[in-house]
């Protein structure tokens, strides 16, 4: 199987495998929260874990709250900083038309309770701009959010800037981060966020685990009230899984500047091909600034659902979009906003390479592309 889909879920890493069968095979089964012995060791092993993420991440330990997901992350940055604001006149939300699902779905809640929220939209290569950022963020601003790298296009976006500009103006600023970690380099250092989101999955850690980074000094209400994770998110916390979280933040961002000129080699190398074998081929987000592995190609006049189905029949799997918005034929909102035409998002496809990737693989998905795209197109008329 050729697996293109890194951005949706990427492979468990046989280090994190091997962390999780000791965690639950050999080790307590205390509750951090408990004052015996086994919840002392367990607690002081969250507290191992909870560093290891902040050295990584270049912030402090404190500053560090183990969620469920970055859906869950990104969720509880908006809605719990929204609930927490202490300046009535402060009711603007700035973000973008090409946020995650999760971040689209949480500013839906923040104007039912009374937000005012500016989607500003990208350009036609994917990024959003920078003056149309800038202008949005009124005295009347609260909060922006803007994600690092688009799950889709792979197109990073201006965040160091938006978040200076943030800082000067008193705004809380959150990134997504999720697509950027493990790809880019990726931590407080490079961008100075509020609150910054992530989840394991995306970098060879398991699926059910993620962080939201919240500095020092900014209030959230918490979405599940507990005394766990200092208050913002109640619960037991799951120990392994924040074990394995960390190990999978180190080995990804210390791997991450060897994979990125390899996975950029290939997947511009991938594009070439592509377009010198079939007429009609649109990279999205060309000219823009990309994370390293992805590639988003639109198919003009394909069928991207039957192309899709054809790859994987050939066991090539690539994703037609975000994995959160799948089960939907809907076209891409990003793609979208982006300026594509509802059948030009139709017939585009996201490919996500991997650190295993080999270009074997690229001319063995560029082979399959070039019989099964007029296909599609035929298939399309």
């Amino acid at each position: 199987m050729i697996y293109w889909d890194h951005n949706a879920a990427a492979p468990v890493r046989p280090e994190v495998a091997e962390l999780l069968a000791r965690a639950f095979n050999e080790k307590g089964w205390g509750n951090a929260s408990s004052i015996h012995r086994g919840g002392r060791e367990t607690r002081a092993r969250l507290d191992a874990a909870r560093a290891r993420v902040a050295r990584v991440l270049g912030c402090e330990p404190k500053e560090v709250c183990f969620t469920g997901s970055g859906s869950e992350a990104d969720a509880l940055a908006l809605k719990g900083a929204w609930l927490a604001r202490r300046e009535p006149h402060r009711r603007r939300v700035v973000s973008s038309a090409i946020e995650h699902p999760a971040v689209l779905a949480s500013l839906k809640q923040l104007e039912a309770l009374g937000a005012e929220v500016v989607r500003v939209r990208p350009g036609p290569d994917g990024q959003v701009p920078r003056e149309a950022l800038l202008e949005a963020l009124t005295p009347e601003t609260a909060l922006c959010s803007l994600m690092w790298a688009n799950n889709e296009t792979g197109v990073v976006q201006p965040v160091a800037e938006l978040s200076r500009a943030c800082r000067q103006r008193g705004i809380l600023f959150h990134t997504d981060a999720v697509q950027a970690v493990g790809k880019l380099p990726a931590s407080l250092r490079e961008v100075d966020a509020d609150l910054l989101a992530l989840s394991a999955h995306k970098f060879g850690g398991p699926p059910g685990v993620g962080v939201l980074v919240v500095r020092k000094g900014v209030e959230l209400q918490a979405l599940t009230p507990g005394h766990q994770e200092a208050g913002l998110r109640g619960g037991t916390q799951n120990v392994p899984y924040a074990e394995a979280l960390a190990l999978a933040l180190e080995l990804a961002t210390s791997e991450q500047p060897a994979h990125a000129e390899r996975l950029a080699a290939l997947r511009d190398g991938f594009e070439r091909e592509v377009r010198a074998r079939l007429d009609g081929v649109k990279v999205n987000g060309e000219g823009a600034p990309r994370v390293p592995n992805t590639s988003n190609l639109c198919f003009t006049g394909a069928d991207g659902e039957a192309l899709l189905i054809a790859l994987d029949l050939e066991c090539i799997c690539v994703s037609s979009g975000a994995a959160c918005a799948s089960g939907t034929l809907q076209p891409s909102h990003v793609l979208l906003a982006m300026g594509l035409t509802p059948a030009q998002a139709h017939g585009s496809l996201r490919f996500s390479m991997g650190p295993e990737t080999t270009k074997a693989e690229v001319e063995r998905v560029v082979q399959a592309l070039e019989e099964h795209v007029p296909k599609a197109r035929a298939l399309a008329v």
